[in-house]
């Protein structure tokens, strides 16, 4: 249409309405170039702000999990001391104490980590939609991070665990579980991570039958420098959890709406 009447100008010599006609479409061609730019924007804005939303979401989340880690390994390195004294002699720790403290030694807590949207970021080249500095630096920082997942494998496959499972009878393991083992925590519950393992519990067996399988465990050669082991390992742990990655932490805490580390 406009081709058509800007012809019939030109043969017309009409050159006022050619300069119309060329302002006509210099200005269509900017007012759409403008729009397709503020709908890619939009666009792109969208976007960020589900990206944003789902990163924080997913970071909240990881928050919860690294600090029940935190509390979880504090509480299983407590447990490891009191069998390490149970172990050594002390007459302060009565056999039972001593096999739950023991029992509670190979204990590990892992969590489901949530890294989708972290890796969909950087797969796809957007992890620039995510503006808010802290939300990307600890994103970064702890999805290239391995050390939730080194605690949780060297508590699965730590020597102690092996000697305590194999030494220990059946059923009265099945006791410490039921009567001293995890206590459930609902996720996003920081409240309840405290004590989650080191709580009051009481072994509903026989007081010979403690004494029998605490001697047992004491008698065995490997015990006591495997749970040595153990104990070296949680502190290595529970350093590296709590220094080394301070920076990190302190960002999850922010970003969860936790009260800052003390300095």
């Amino acid at each position: 249409m406009i081709l058509r009447r800007v012809a019939q100008h030109v043969r017309e010599q009409n050159w006022t309405a050619i300069g119309i006609d060329f302002l006509i479409v210099v200005v269509g061609v900017f007012v759409a170039i403008e729009v397709s730019e503020w709908k890619s924007d939009r666009a792109t804005q969208a976007r960020a702000e589900m990206f944003t939303s789902r990163l924080t979401d997913d970071l909240r989340r990881e928050a919860w999990g690294y600090e029940y880690v935190v509390a979880y390994t504090r509480e299983v390195l407590a447990n490891a001391e009191v069998a390490v004294a149970g172990a050594s002699g002390d007459e302060t720790i009565s056999d039972e104490a001593f096999l739950v403290g023991a029992y509670r030694a190979t204990q590990y807590r892992s969590y489901s980590r949530r890294q989708s949207t972290y890796e969909e970021l950087v797969s796809t080249g957007d992890i620039g939609l995510i503006t808010d500095d802290t939300l990307r630096a600890a994103a970064t920082l702890l999805n290239n991070s391995r050390v939730i997942d080194t605690i949780t494998e060297d508590g699965r496959t730590s020597e102690y665990r092996r000697v305590f499972r194999r030494r220990v009878p059946a059923d009265v393991q099945r006791v410490l579980l039921a009567s001293c083992g995890d206590r459930y925590v609902e996720p996003l519950d920081f409240q309840g991570i405290v004590g989650s393992l080191d709580y009051a519990c009481d072994l509903d067996l026989a007081a010979d039958r403690i004494a029998s399988v605490a001697s047992a465990l004491r008698s065995d050669p490997e015990f006591l420098p495997t749970l040595q082991l153990r104990f070296g390992a949680l502190e290595t742990a529970l350093y590296n959890l709590t220094v080394s990655l301070q920076i990190p932490r302190g960002q999850l805490r922010e970003i969860a709406g936790l009260s800052p580390l003390a300095p």
